[in-house]
């Protein structure tokens, strides 16, 4: 059935949908801007400075310069072991937080979960933490990217308030059945709140991804940096990353893609994450809804 619209009401939604379009226009120019700077020639990119509709003077020089960087590979090697590692700790140890938090009549639930939510708030600060890093002999490893990060207690409220929907009565049935904690946890549980599970896991994975603070100050050999750390070497110096080492045998070869480079190295370390996201967006929506409100 079709419903007439008054007038106030197509103005609004006409005004609605320009508006929109103009929002998307403008959030989504900035990355098709640096798409068609990396395919650019760079002193064509440098001479016509302004808004770019398609690439000036086409050439995939940038990216065949950027992928001859020496620690580009490497870059890409050390953040993919930090997902495939980092990602099934973040999810065991948040499900095992919101588990305890949603459980009833658990020993000493307040006041651990006093402490548990006291961390959203106050932290030892960085030079603690860098202490802290070195005497647990995590200093110059990879394990000091994903062990102090291992759980994010707004991840752990998002899964906890989708447990509390769940009925009693389910997990319940279950301990008669003689299940045991573990049982309920990952085969009752987890598959019932998979939406908020993979709402969860995006956020580990771009904050695993994005993350280049934390290597910059505890990581120091160079073939253990994340990819994140090389695009930021790049993008500040404008010149190869980390030891003036020649990306090519012409130091001139590079001035000449000086920019373009910069450019083609946003979108190397940003297509893993757009690739990656259609998969969990059917469930982003949802996900965020179940694990915010208590039902």
């Amino acid at each position: 059935m079709k419903v007439k619209q008054s007038k106030g009401d197509l103005i609004f939604t006409i005004c609605n949908t320009v508006f929109m379009i103009f929002l998307i226009l403008i959030t989504a120019y900035p990355m098709y801007y640096v798409l068609c700077a990396s395919f650019s020639n760079n002193t064509a990119l440098v001479a016509h400075p302004g808004i770019t509709l398609w690439p000036k003077g086409f050439t995939t020089g940038a990216y065949q310069l950027a992928f001859r960087h020496p620690l580009i590979l490497s870059g890409f090697k050390n953040s993919i072991l930090i997902l495939l590692f980092g990602l099934p700790i973040n999810i065991i140890l948040t499900l095992f937080g919101a588990y305890f938090l949603a459980s009833k009549n658990m020993l000493f639930k307040k006041v651990i979960a006093f402490f548990m939510m006291f961390t959203m708030f106050f932290s030892g600060g960085l030079i603690p933490m860098y202490l802290n890093q070195r005497s647990l002999g995590l200093y110059n490893n990879l394990a000091a990217l994903i062990i102090p990060g291992a759980v994010n207690m707004f991840n752990v409220i998002i899964c906890k308030t989708a447990i509390e929907n769940i009925p009693d009565s389910l997990i319940e049935s279950a301990y008669i059945d003689g299940a045991n904690d573990i049982i309920v946890l990952f085969r009752i549980i987890a598959p019932l709140i998979m939406p908020s599970i993979a709402v969860v896991l995006l956020y580990y994975a771009v904050g695993h991804w994005n993350n280049w603070f934390s290597a910059s100050i505890f990581i120091e050999n160079n073939k253990l940096l994340p990819i994140q750390n090389i695009l930021r070497s790049m993008l500040i110096m404008n010149q190869e990353a980390l030891g003036g080492g020649q990306l090519s045998s012409s130091g001139d070869k590079f001035d000449s893609y000086a920019e373009t480079i910069k450019y083609a190295a946003i979108i190397i370390t940003t297509i893993p994450i757009l690739c990656i996201y259609p998969f969990l967006q059917r469930f982003f929506v949802k996900g965020i809804a179940v694990g915010a409100v208590k039902g």
